[in-house]
């Protein structure tokens, strides 16, 4: 039997013959990407010509050092809470922008870097193309929560995706692709996978809720610790500190959740005193909690 003229269209139908680069663009654009901080390099040219295609719909902010790259993007997202991308080559280029990587990972900063690679057929034989290095994957591992190479363009959108869901899922942190400097140009038809939506949060455990009421009630050296993930919290916890009469201890991205002005806030060392004495401890959004 012939397809119904009302049928949904499967991704099969719904292929378009695009490069790497294009299919890796498209998905960027469709996961709410409007900026890409990068410097060019020979390795990510056709990413570049995609970017310049789609220049209606994200732009790209060039910068002197992949460094700066990087940072911006780490520095957008913290400021945003959303993830941001930066693009440069391989070797030295993922080197220089590893700090600002690496931070990302420490401050859970939902960070995606798109790296280039030498060809694909050269990755692993130590054959001195320029900007290779030994084992980039295996060091991109160290950085990242999630890292993959993008092979063909039908795998591109799919990836982006991945990379998404990871940057987003649970505890947030940084993700790479890589992509080999003869892959971005290839073309193929690939499906328009449409972005990942995130996952629902958990139903709120109403019987746990009222244990710990119970012991905060109780409570006669309560504190409270808070991590970044609790900047947008900041209302509440203030709230429960009032109440409680219980003093706010920050670190890092934490500052900054409770007004340091406020003369419940503690810095470390008088928290890390408070933490001996507390009878219960109530950790908001941090690494421990």
């Amino acid at each position: 039997m012939g397809k119904s003229k009302h049928s949904t269209p499967s991704p099969a139908d719904m292929a378009v013959r695009m490069t790497t680069a294009e299919a890796t663009v498209g998905a960027l654009i469709a996961h709410g990407i409007d900026t890409v901080y990068a410097l060019p390099g020979v390795h990510n040219d056709p990413l570049f010509d995609a970017l310049f295609k789609a220049g209606d719909h994200i732009r790209t902010v060039h910068t002197r050092h992949e460094q700066g790259a990087a940072y911006l993007a780490l520095g957008a997202a913290l400021a945003t809470g959303k993830p941001q991308v930066y693009s440069v080559v391989p070797g030295p280029g993922l080197l220089n922008s590893a700090a600002a990587l690496l931070t990302a990972y420490g401050m859970n900063a939902p960070v995606l870097a798109l790296i280039g690679q030498i060809s694909q057929s050269a990755i692993g034989r130590g054959l001195g193309h320029l900007h290779e290095i030994r084992d980039q994957a295996g060091i991109i591992a160290r950085l990242v929560d999630f890292r993959a190479r993008i092979r063909t363009p039908t795998q591109a959108a799919a990836l982006v995706a991945q990379a998404f869901r990871a940057m987003t899922t649970g505890r947030p942190g940084p993700a790479a692709l890589e992509c080999a400097i003869d892959v971005w140009g290839r073309s193929a038809p690939a499906a328009v996978t449409p972005p990942v939506l995130p996952v629902p949060p958990q139903p709120i455990d109403e019987d746990a809720i009222g244990e710990a009421a119970k012991l905060l009630t109780a409570a006669k050296r309560p504190l409270i610790v808070a991590g970044g993930g609790a900047q947008d919290a900041a209302t509440e916890v203030a709230e429960l500190s009032r109440l409680l009469q219980a003093p706010v201890l920050a670190y890092r991205r934490g500052r900054g959740v409770l007004d340091s002005r406020d003369p419940l806030s503690v810095t470390l060392p008088l928290g890390r005193e408070l933490w001996g004495e507390a009878d219960v401890v109530v950790g908001v959004r941090s690494r421990g909690a």
